[in-house]
């Protein structure tokens, strides 16, 4: 039984390709990603990423569905399925139950309340791989999940993520608050002394990114994020929209919105803020 199963996943994984094994990888760290944001990442037209997704489901290596609150014929969301983690757990020299997956784990993600705003943050992460595609000399070099940042300073303060974006030499780490406007503004602003106290206990203060989804929810949010040792940069993303783009206005800065990348370093923006 035992040699069964293990020829049957090796039959398998020679069926898989990098770019196969890439997903599971993602969808290991990341929990889930709808079809769009899988598209972003690995394939160049939506066509090819549905018909690949579909045979993945179709091995058991993804599981795939539709949220119940969606109107419509919502898009599919791909998680991790048994042979995927098999792949994964393969490939880090572990067992499956040494993985924190589990099967039933996805049912229950379905029914999340936060199931929009994990798509949502890592809709933001995926569309910086998107960019990164497309236009040479930039790369999302790092991308840490919800979990993962938890983990390294869960108790000073749990960002929705951790990236470095890089583009032609230079480097802009940064930390991010995904906004879907279910919290209280002054809610917002209450997460700053904590990432003040990370940026002390680091010996440098790195950008933190609240990407929101209005305009008057940025306006109202702004009057509750100044810091004078955190340094926040607001932006309205839109589904679509590029996080690299010229989105992006440093808190106490009136203006214009800033690159990604142009954002600069965070003590210098800090230096600017203070008063003569």
């Amino acid at each position: 039984m035992v040699r069964a199963a293990a020829a049957d996943l090796a039959e398998l994984a020679g069926r898989l390709t990098d770019r196969d094994r890439a997903i599971c990888r993602l969808l290991h760290e990341h929990k889930v990603l709808t079809t769009a944001q899988v598209t972003e990442v690995a394939f160049d037209t939506l066509r090819t990423a549905q018909a690949r997704l579909a045979l993945l489901h179709e091995l058991r290596v993804l599981e795939r569905f539709r949220p119940r609150h969606w109107r419509g014929s919502g898009p599919y969301h791909f998680a991790l399925g048994p042979n995927g983690a098999a792949i994964v757990a393969a490939n880090l020299g572990l067992e499956v139950r040494d993985l924190p997956w589990r099967r039933d784990a996805i049912a229950g993600l379905e029914r999340s309340q936060r199931l929009a705003h994990l798509v949502g943050t890592n809709g933001f992460f995926t569309a910086l791989v998107r960019s990164a595609r497309h236009r040479a000399g930039c790369q999302l070099a790092e991308w840490w999940s919800e979990a993962r940042c938890a983990a390294a300073w869960g108790e000073v303060v749990r960002p929705d993520g951790y990236g470095v974006w890089a583009e032609d030499g230079d480097r802009l780490p940064f930390l991010l608050e995904y906004d879907t406007g279910s919290e209280q503004l002054t809610r917002l602003g209450a997460k700053l002394p904590g990432y003040a106290r990370l940026a002390k206990a680091a010996g440098h203060p790195t950008w933190v990114l609240f990407a929101l989804g209005s305009v008057s929810r940025e306006a109202g949010a702004r009057r509750e994020l100044a810091h004078p040792g955190v340094p926040v940069a607001t932006a309205v993303l839109r589904p679509g929209g590029a996080p690299d783009g010229p989105v992006w206005l440093p808190v106490g800065d009136s203006g214009p919105r800033r690159r990604l990348i142009d954002l600069g370093h965070p003590s210098r923006a800090l230096r600017q803020r203070r008063p003569a």
